[in-house]
């Protein structure tokens, strides 16, 4: 029986700053099929190093070899080369194009590429990692960054640092003093750093998935599941869908989208985040949209696995 199972083919780690984020949400892959679909699925774990050299069970292995192994592969990766590497083997595979890749790498690229579906974005500026050699002292570096900023777009600022935990190194600023302190913890990490302006308003995150109970897109319905305190308007709640499925439709996205949005009173919404991948942890806000209209996690997931097929 074992045999005649579908196997699936998870692709996790890569080169580039998220090969920690890939691990993780690979493994949760790999463990969610395993407890929830495996009499008809069988996962195979393919590690991509740093270098970019692919793994089997431990063994370095071509990737042309892995096409009479695996019956479709699910890439968590997010680096573009391995997307064009896997458009060559011929092997259904469920990941981004490497356009979307580079997108969702890339703020001020999506910015740009959704402005034709009415969508805007915080603004924003990337810094990059703080070199000494080229940059000279942390402290001058540092002032001259928050200049940058602060000329750039009003506080309050939200300060990210790049690093493995996406929780960590975040700060608001709300003045000129907290920016430059913030730049500074930012810098401490030794990663790039992210400062976009800080809008408030109603958070509102959504699930799309293509082809799914009958719909050409699917939006779970609109709400904040972890507080419970969004009260959105009827008007509003439909001019959300509608907009999540333009954006869907417009990003040509193949199975899954989760789009994380501000709702201000008086400046509209605003995409905050975009995930390709599905949070598949308990209690996810996945997991109570899910419930809410009566379904299961593995419901998506295994609508996903047979749509790639």
């Amino acid at each position: 029986m074992g045999d005649n199972k579908i196997k699936v083919g998870v692709l996790r780690g890569g080169e580039g700053k998220h090969y920690t984020f890939s691990l993780r949400k690979g493994g949760d892959i790999i463990s969610h099929i395993f407890e929830n679909l495996s009499g008809k699925y069988k996962t195979v774990d393919i590690l991509i190093d740093k270098n970019g050299s692919w793994h089997l069970n431990g063994v370095p292995i071509n990737p042309a070899d892995l096409t009479h192994k695996v019956d479709v592969f699910w890439d968590t990766t997010r680096h573009p080369n391995i997307s064009t590497i896997l458009d060559n083997l011929f092997v259904p595979n469920i990941g981004n194009t490497s356009f979307l890749k580079i997108l969702e790498n890339n703020n001020n690229m999506l910015q740009k590429h959704i402005k034709d579906v009415g969508i805007k974005m915080p603004r924003s500026i990337l810094l990059p990692f703080y070199q000494k050699d080229f940059d000279g002292s942390i402290e001058k570096y540092v002032l001259r960054k928050a200049k940058e900023v602060f000329e750039k777009f009003s506080s309050p600022w939200v300060v990210k640092s790049f690093t493995p935990d996406s929780n960590m190194g975040i700060h608001l600023a709300k003045t000129f003093t907290e920016l430059v302190d913030a730049i500074e913890d930012g810098v401490s990490h030794q990663k790039s750093i992210l400062v976009e302006e800080f809008i408030s308003g109603k958070v509102v995150s959504t699930h799309s998935v293509t082809d799914f109970r009958g719909k050409d897109i699917y939006v779970f319905p609109i709400n904040n599941l972890f507080t419970g305190q969004v009260s959105l308007l009827t008007k509003e709640k439909e001019q959300i869908t509608s907009l999540v499925k333009s954006f869907h439709k417009h990003l040509a996205v193949k199975h899954y989208l989760k789009s994380d949005f501000i709702l201000h009173p008086r400046r509209g919404l605003f995409l905050t985040n975009i995930d390709f991948l599905p949070d598949l942890r308990v209690g996810s806000h996945l997991e109570k949209s899910c419930e809410y209209v009566g379904a299961k996690k593995h419901h998506v997931i295994e609508h996903i696995l047979n749509k790639a097929k």
